[in-house]
């Protein structure tokens, strides 16, 4: 699989529906804000259009989302942090998310290295217990 730059792509062991659930009660678990799950695949399918599984859940906390905005509040359009799961046409399941050190580039946001690495430790463990790695 070819990852658009900033992109981290993990493969599931779980069902579609079963990766959304456990991230759902993870992010939950640890003390941070389920903002929005946005069903695509169920608003196309509303739409009379097909989409394999894709579901996005927006998460984060302000302590670790503020203090990069308060660097370059652009960094706002990237944030709260989202993971996508989704399935791809051999009906594998994948969870992916923007690379806080990408985002963190992306805008500018330098003074914040500590901030940024712990979302990427935080991220990275999320994707370990969602995906069973």
């Amino acid at each position: 699989m070819n990852a658009p730059a900033g992109l981290i792509t993990r493969k599931s062991a779980l069902s579609a529906e079963e990766t959304v659930e456990r991230l759902e009660r993870e992010v939950r678990e640890k003390g941070l804000t389920v903002f929005a799950k946005i069903d695509h695949s169920g608003g196309a399918r509303e739409a009379g259009l097909s989409l394999r599984f894709t579901q996005l859940l927006l998460f984060g906390n302000p302590k670790g989302g503020t203090p990069l905005m308060q660097s370059r509040q652009t960094i706002g359009i990237d944030l709260p942090l989202r993971m996508l799961v989704w399935q791809d046409e051999r009906d594998d399941v994948f969870v992916s998310c923007d690379d806080p050190a990408w985002l963190a580039a992306r805008h500018g946001v330098s003074d914040r290295a500590e901030v940024v690495a712990a979302l990427s430790k935080a991220l990275d463990a999320l994707i370990a217990i969602v995906a069973l790695r």
